[in-house]
């Protein structure tokens, strides 16, 4: 389990460096580090609980069990907090990318993010297409149209236009 959580843990920070633009709080990468703690703290707690019944040891079994239960209270404890502040999560995410977004000219680093971003996520604006009529590139451009990286997979003459909601 502590191997499994060290993968996870190393992947969600690899992720965060193609992402970080989106995620300008720096306690975003948080959770990534909160992982990877809990597997070394897993690692040794196995080893303790290993070791412990290898010597039969009632002391060593005894603290065994007083940390995994410490362990249970800790994950009921976070998954009540995640659960509670779900929202607030999901509207600062939804705002950082609504002014990464408002950034957009086609040119620039966050231009080059929020292409890779719905090419990989197969998405197109924040909720879907229409978040880009209000944004300055939509407006400067005049063609009625989304970034080509809005357009689905597998759709080779997909021009971005807005007239065409089914390419998006």
């Amino acid at each position: 389990a502590a191997a499994g959580l060290s993968y996870v843990g190393g992947y969600v920070i690899n992720t965060y460096k193609s992402y970080d633009n989106f995620l300008q709080d720096e306690h975003a990468v948080l959770p990534a580090v909160i992982i990877l703690c809990v597997a070394i703290v897993m690692f040794i707690i196995g080893l303790i609980g290993c070791c412990a019944t290898l010597r039969e040891s009632r002391v060593g079994l005894g603290l065994f069990l007083a940390i995994i239960l410490i362990i249970f209270i800790a994950e009921v404890s976070a998954f009540v907090l995640g659960f509670v502040y779900r929202e607030k999560v999901k509207t600062d995410v939804q705002d950082t990318m609504r002014s990464v977004f408002e950034k957009y000219d086609g040119k620039n680093a966050e231009s080059t993010v929020v292409n890779y971003l719905q090419e990989q996520l197969h998405c197109c604006g924040v909720r879907n297409y229409s978040d880009w009529t209000s944004t300055q590139w939509f407006n400067s451009t005049g063609n009625n149209s989304v970034p080509l990286s809005c357009c689905r997979q597998g759709q080779s003459n997909c021009t971005g236009s807005l007239d065409l909601p089914q390419e998006l």
